[in-house]
């Protein structure tokens, strides 16, 4: 990376929660003027900042610049860069959350989850640039405040719907001052077809199973056959939408997911606590892709229905008399 960072952005990150807090703590150290919209936790990280571990990056606390309670709040002008972090469920209208911090040059930056999500942000802002990026990072939040960084970090990203814009090549030099390595794409949203071969296929395996680690995933010839059936219906889907991915890459992320230490996928741990699920952009997406297509899908038709079934019968639970809210 040649570009010099531009140590004097502005950014603020809508949706600090572990992804957001922990890119934030990154950009913050290679000295951008880094804030935070954040709502349950705000009197804490007003008081303390937030608290992350990490024995790659090191233990630091992340002072935000500014922490607030909404992204109308932000004040000083507007920022270089608005980071997107939230969690893409259904009933959130990330465009809402948006424009109230907008200025007429900031650069729209997505780190979230799932395939095809860009389109209604673009559409809602055509006036601004657009960074899609995903992130390859074992993170969690631990307690109010505190965030654990395991393994990873790595962020992928390109401008929607495609090329790198010289403002995405500052962005990627700062995270790199930061400590972590940045890939640019002039294809990201086949970049998103890739991780959707990952993310699509273990996130809902692990909540059906009740929430299962990747190694119990992978610790049996049935399980491994399930998800490379799966895979198999997602390279599909992604070629026939124009992202075709290499014939190999399914045994790879296999291979490197056995290789790595047993972990619980993003979905698993909301399951477990109760949150809501991004079931649609992980996974809800992908199929309606491969009906859009019209590619055979019957593992992910079936994962998605039972996911349904999974998110119909916890809302069930949590609306019934004496359910206590996690």
């Amino acid at each position: 990376m040649n570009t010099i960072p531009d140590s004097k952005a502005r950014v603020l990150i809508l949706g600090a929660g572990a992804i957001g807090s922990f890119y934030g703590s990154l950009l913050d150290a290679a000295g951008a003027d880094v804030s935070v919209v954040c709502r349950s936790e705000y009197d804490i990280v007003s008081n303390s900042g937030f608290s992350i571990t990490s024995r790659k990056l090191g233990d630091r606390v992340f002072h935000p610049a500014q922490t607030l309670r909404s992204a109308s709040d932000y004040r000083g002008g507007a920022p270089d860069y608005l980071v997107v972090s939230v969690k893409v469920v259904e009933g959130t209208d990330r465009a809402a959350l948006i424009r109230p911090a907008l200025g007429p040059d900031t650069v729209i930056v997505l780190i979230e989850n799932g395939v095809e999500i860009e389109a209604e942000i673009a559409e809602a802002f055509p006036g601004h640039e657009l960074i899609s990026a995903l992130a390859f990072v074992q993170v969690a939040r631990t307690a109010p405040g505190k965030v654990a960084h395991y393994a990873y970090g790595d962020l992928t990203f390109g401008n929607y719907p495609s090329g790198v814009s010289e403002r995405a090549r500052r962005f990627a030099a700062l995270l790199e001052a930061g400590g972590i390595r940045c890939t640019l794409t002039e294809k990201v949203s086949t970049a998103r077809w890739h991780k959707c071969m990952w993310n699509g296929v273990f996130n809902p395996i692990s909540v059906l199973g009740n929430a299962l680690d990747t190694g119990h995933i992978l610790g049996g010839a049935e399980g491994e056959a399930l998800v490379r059936s799966a895979m198999q219906e997602v390279a599909a889907v992604a070629a026939a939408a124009g992202h075709p991915l290499p014939e190999q890459l399914a045994g790879q992320l296999v291979e490197g997911t056995r290789k790595a230490p047993p972990y619980k996928t993003s979905m698993a741990l909301d399951y477990e606590n109760r949150r809501p699920m991004e079931t649609e952009v992980i996974l809800g997406n992908a199929v309606r892709a491969g009906r859009r297509e019209g590619v055979a899908i019957p593992v992910l038709e079936s994962l998605y229905a039972l996911m349904k079934m999974v998110e119909r019968k916890l809302e069930s639970e949590a609306g019934s008399p004496g359910a206590v809210s996690p």
